[in-house]
């Protein structure tokens, strides 16, 4: 088994290989003067399985591009399988049309990366699990919610007693499954988007005061309609509210607002390398490597993925 990693979260890679006890790949990953990708793996990958770690954030496209070239060169170097590791997988929220003459982009990414070269895909929580049909190759999607409800049960006393919050109704399922690992209650935020994130509360399903909730969404971009609905959330009565969020995108002006929130605070993985915005004392990073570890040992060793959310 080899472990070879683009550039887009360096610090991901080396301790998921640290996890499975196994240096990194040699390789280069490098730019021409006029930008384009420039990959060389330095070591024989002839026969092996090999898995490459990338994650598709910003620039998306540059980490995509550096995806597809990695495969793209272990394939012509007779790599046995090639499993492409996304702890994000970047474009997840166009997955399906959303008005006339729109593309279905999730959809796009993953012909590219399996007419790369791709054996099988790891990656964790996807925006929506449709996605994992858009793939032609084996496609694992792994939970975030047992990581964050052992960082929950660490953090908070009686974690059974908080409430916790469904940003909207479309993540209720990934909601339910955190609250149901904490025997904790549930909540639903009503929002109605007007845009790209843009959002407003319209209504809040469940009796929300005197309680400490816990927001729980699979990705915070520009951290808007989080802010927003944690500020409904007090208005309604709450005592404090917190977010857990498995990507943290973060982009533009995202920690700024969480710095000027109601938020107690955000928690989010390293799914994305964030080193140079997560300096707030309000966020907070968990590591998601021992699980990213895990399931690559488990798939290398054929033996069960789903095992590890049981």
């Amino acid at each position: 088994m080899k472990l070879l990693a683009g550039n887009s979260n360096p610090q991901l890679a080396q301790s998921v290989a640290d996890h499975l006890d196994l240096p990194l790949t040699r390789a280069q990953v490098k730019r021409f003067p006029d930008n384009e990708v420039w990959v060389t793996i330095d070591e024989n990958v002839r026969g092996e399985d090999v898995f490459v770690l990338q994650s598709t954030s910003y620039p998306a496209n540059d980490n995509l591009m550096e995806l597809l070239i990695c495969i793209d060169a272990l394939k012509r170097a007779s790599a046995k399988r090639i499993t492409a590791v996304l702890p994000y997988f970047g474009y997840a929220r166009q997955d399906r049309k959303t008005g006339g003459r729109t593309p279905i982009s999730a959809k796009l990414v993953s012909n590219l990366i399996t007419r790369a070269g791709a054996d099988r895909v790891l990656t964790m929580d996807l925006h929506s699990g449709q996605i994992q049909g858009f793939f032609d190759i084996p496609t694992d999607n792994l939970l975030a919610a047992p990581l964050l409800a052992e960082d929950i049960k660490r953090h908070y006393e009686k974690p059974s007693d908080l409430l916790i919050v469904s940003p909207d109704v479309g993540g209720v399922v990934r909601a339910l499954a955190l609250a149901s690992r904490l025997n904790a209650d549930l909540a639903i935020v009503d929002k109605r988007r007007s845009g790209p994130g843009k959002s407003e509360v319209a209504n809040i399903i469940g009796d929300v005061s005197g309680r400490r909730l816990i927001m729980f969404d699979d990705i915070v971009d520009s951290a808007g309609t989080l802010c927003s609905a944690a500020k409904s959330l007090i208005d309604a009565g709450a005592v404090e509210v917190s977010a857990y969020v498995t990507h943290g995108v973060l982009s533009g002006a995202a920690v700024q607002r969480v710095r000027d929130s109601v938020l107690k605070e955000l928690v989010i993985t390293d799914s994305i390398d964030a080193a140079d915005r997560a300096v707030d004392g309000k966020i907070r990073v968990v590591s998601c490597a021992p699980l990213i570890g895990e399931a690559i040992r488990r798939i290398a060793n054929e033996e069960s993925v789903s095992k590890l959310f049981d």
